[in-house]
């Protein structure tokens, strides 16, 4: 294990890191603090250790160094001094969120945190609605309900899946409107946690409710359900096995 190997961890928070460290039995292992308020500083005597021949591992508390966590600056300064930087594959919530989306996201944008501040939150949002991609980005839980608030106003049919809590005890995925995920929220006591959040990325028709139905109820009159499907999807920008059930649906009725 590498952990176990390494002269020094570096982490985000060395508190909450050494709580997992002792449960995977290395608890003996140096470590050192390096987060975004001492990073440059830390870097430097990081890369001394690495320029004496020690390894050195880096981790953060709850994702992937890198994305949107500390650990930029330090890869840099290895980088300039012809250090080797090897990833250790690992958890990592932007994949975790895109394997069990239901929307198209075989391409997709990385945004990370949104602007914290209302007004620069608003403004990038409305950028990323113009994006054809999907659009992955982080959201902190005080934080989350007023940028569902934002959606609702900008694009209330544009739909969003959220993944609170993942791989944790309180773990919850939804996907639906702005309005409905909003709802869904405040009403079940689910502010808490972080959020990792999937943006329907815009198509030439980002179909509303009605107009999808409507789309379906008219293509499962002529088609099989498959073909129904695919060529809906085409259409309305929805997911395909979501709208072979409504093919489904309407066929039954016919």
């Amino acid at each position: 294990m590498v952990l176990k190997s390494v002269a020094i961890i570096a982490a985000e928070d060395t508190r909450r890191s050494r709580v997992l460290l002792a449960e995977i039995g290395v608890g003996r292992t140096e470590m050192v603090a390096l987060h975004d308020h001492n990073e440059s500083q830390a870097g430097a005597g990081i890369v001394a250790v690495l320029e004496e021949g020690r390894d050195v591992a880096l981790i953060s508390d709850a994702g992937t160094p890198l994305l949107s966590d500390p650990g930029f600056d330090l890869v840099r300064r290895c980088w300039e001094a012809g250090i080797d930087v090897v990833p250790i594959p690992g958890p990592s919530a932007v994949l975790a969120a895109l394997s069990v989306c239901p929307l198209p996201a075989q391409q997709f944008y990385f945004e990370g945190f949104l602007p914290a501040k209302p007004r620069q939150r608003r403004s990038r949002l409305q950028e990323l609605l113009q994006f054809p991609l999907a659009v992955v980005f982080f959201e902190a839980p005080h934080r989350i309900e007023n940028c569902l608030t934002d959606l609702c106003a900008l694009a209330p049919e544009r739909r969003l899946m959220i993944g609170r809590e993942m791989t944790k005890r309180h773990e919850t995925y939804r996907c639906d409107t702005p309005e409905v995920l909003l709802r869904f929220l405040q009403t079940e006591g689910q502010l808490r946690g972080e959020f990792v959040c999937v943006l329907q990325g815009k198509t030439a028709d980002v179909a509303s409710d009605e107009d999808v139905r409507r789309t379906m109820q008219i293509l499962s009159k002529e088609l099989p359900p498959a073909q129904a499907a695919r060529i809906g999807a085409q259409l309305c920008g929805q997911n395909k096995a979501e709208l072979y059930s409504l093919a489904v649906e309407y066929r039954q009725e016919h």
